[in-house]
């Protein structure tokens, strides 16, 4: 009884002390109704703003042990637009125009409490609907998430392999 005692209480002290080794990214939405473009509805921009959180929250497993990404959103235009209807639901209309997902983003990726890299990035792909993505075409932020990849590939993952 003692020996599975002192096996458990083992195994935590060796949970927690990994745990700080762990990667880790957090989010922050700076003034979220005032966004160029998410929408009108409460509903649905919380739902839009959690689903980004659950995306950015994935880039940890791209980042080695121990370090940390801090992202602040300042301003989302999602791509496409949202055109209004008689029932209250926005449709959202993607022509492929000048209508490209956008987002402007400040950053810093830690270890160790050093600041690695720090930036304050404006993202767009003009060419949203020409590229193939590893997302699902069901997926209704499939561009603004192909967006985010593409930044986190040519920002971050560069930084983190010189290491």
């Amino acid at each position: 009884m003692r020996l599975i005692t002192r096996t458990m209480l083992a195994a935590a002290v060796a949970l927690l002390a990994s745990s700080a080794a762990w990667a880790e990214v957090s989010v922050t939405y700076v003034k979220p109704d005032d966004y160029t473009d998410v929408s009108r509805s409460q509903i649905e921009r919380e739902r839009t703003l959690k689903d980004f959180s659950e995306y950015f929250a994935k880039l940890d497993k791209k980042l080695p042990a121990g370090q940390t990404l801090k992202i602040e959103v300042l301003d989302i235009d999602l791509a496409g637009r949202f055109y209004p209807r008689r029932n209250g639901e926005d449709i959202r209309i993607m022509n492929g125009g000048a209508d490209w997902p956008h987002m402007h983003l400040r950053y810093t990726l830690e270890q160790d409490g050093k600041t690695l890299r720090s930036g304050d990035d404006e993202l767009s792909n003009m060419s949203y609907q020409e590229r193939l993505s590893g997302h699902y075409s069901s997926d209704p932020l499939r561009y603004e998430k192909q967006m985010l990849d593409d930044w986190f590939e040519k920002k971050i993952v560069p930084k983190v392999a010189a290491r």
